[in-house]
């Protein structure tokens, strides 16, 4: 073959495979761009959910590259702004559409706002749940189904081990609201064979931004059912946790250093400030 037939060959062989590329690219892009919405629409929509001055049955989250899109009703001008920022504290959103609209007559409409019973209905819950799984350093890769029927949430999917299926029923139980957990989490001896050979990808875990960290941590403090998360004061730095406040004996604080620890991206928790309620005699 002449030489510049070789030439124009290998040219048009190294634009192809290039082409090929970039297709593949974007399509695992335009794959993880709905996936990571969905994300981010829970995490906007749970942050709402928890919130006491908001119903989250009155406001409807879209998510669109990286635009939050918020419609629905709200009480007042306060709420309509609480909302907003809300969206803004989720990683990943730039922006927020606020298209909530203000109606003063909301509170007097029947069912329209249940306070303490509403933050716990069952949508609620998963979506609580599957926000505590996510963020999980031992649970954010498990395909794992969550469902809830009058406060008893049942979990569906497959582990790599046991202890992977053991603290996915516990972060579920630890849940405020939950009544009890069926953990139908599945294991395989292949899964838990390749948990032993695999070593942990630490990528993902450095990637965590600090305020992404403590935004994380603080959330399921409040979540959990046996804390008082307000009081419980969280700051990251290079990924070192440290927590200061008052909880009321050392159970809680023990508990609120693991769960702290379990989140992904912390590298370390320091809880010397976070002290316990002196007894009264």
């Amino acid at each position: 073959m002449h030489p510049l037939k070789n030439i124009a060959l290998a040219t048009a062989t190294t634009l192809l495979l290039g082409s090929y590329t970039l297709m593949a690219q974007a399509a695992s892009e335009q794959a993880a761009g709905p996936l990571l919405e969905a994300r981010q629409e829970g995490s906007i929509w749970t942050a709402i959910a928890l919130n006491k001055h908001l119903s989250p049955l009155d406001i409807k989250v879209d998510v669109e590259q990286g635009t939050a899109r918020l419609s629905g009703k709200v009480e007042n001008e306060v709420e309509r702004e609480l909302a907003e920022r809300i969206a803004l504290d989720v990683q990943g959103i730039d922006k927020v559409d606020n298209q909530l609209q203000i109606d003063p007559q909301l509170t007097s409409e029947p069912g329209s706002r249940s306070a303490l019973a509403q933050r716990f209905e069952d949508a609620t819950l998963v979506a609580t749940v599957k926000s505590k799984l996510l963020w999980s350093n031992v649970t954010q890769g498990m395909d794992i189904d969550v469902a809830s029927a009058d406060g008893v949430v049942t979990l569906k999917g497959r582990a790599q081990s046991p202890e992977a299926k053991e603290l996915a029923g516990n972060l579920a139980t630890n849940t405020d609201g939950v009544v009890s957990v069926n953990n139908l989490i599945s294991l395989s001896a292949a899964d838990s064979i390749a948990a032993k050979t695999q070593p942990q990808a630490l990528s993902a875990t450095e990637q965590m931004s600090d305020a992404w960290v403590t935004s994380k941590v603080k959330s399921s403090l409040i979540y959990s059912r046996n804390l008082d998360g307000l009081n419980i004061k969280v700051d990251t730095r290079e990924g070192v946790v440290t927590l200061n406040g008052v909880v009321a004996n050392f159970a809680e604080k023990e508990l609120a250093v693991e769960i702290a620890r379990n989140i992904r991206g912390v590298k370390g928790v320091n809880a010397d400030a976070l002290k316990v309620m002196a007894r009264t005699t």
